[in-house]
């Protein structure tokens, strides 16, 4: 299974898609989720929030796109079998060290 893409061609956020580049997510996004957390944790109202959530939602979909056109063949071969395996990293771990060397962590 390779990664579902859009019209665009951008990989859509699939949990399997997500879980497989969590490691990723944590690492690029950490400043923008730290952030909308903090709004959270500060002001229970939802509106608040919006556009810090928005910030965490461009920085993720902007790094699927960068992860899927730097190491396409690896993220799909790691996202299909997170979706195949219901997203259980121990089935995978093949898949996420070859991920992992082909787009290592920044």
């Amino acid at each position: 299974m390779s990664t579902a893409v859009n019209s665009g061609g951008d990989p859509i956020p699939t949990s399997a898609v997500l879980m497989s580049a969590s490691k990723h997510i944590a690492t690029r996004c950490r400043n923008e989720n730290v952030a909308f957390l903090k709004c959270k944790k500060n002001d229970p109202n939802p509106e608040k929030c919006l556009e810090k959530g928005q910030q965490v939602t461009r920085c993720v979909l902007g790094l699927l796109k960068d992860l899927h056109q730097s190491c396409t063949k690896e993220m799909d071969a790691y996202a299909g079998c997170m979706y195949y395996n219901t997203d259980e990293f121990e089935r995978c771990r093949k898949e996420q060290q070859e991920f992992e060397k082909a787009c290592p962590l920044q």
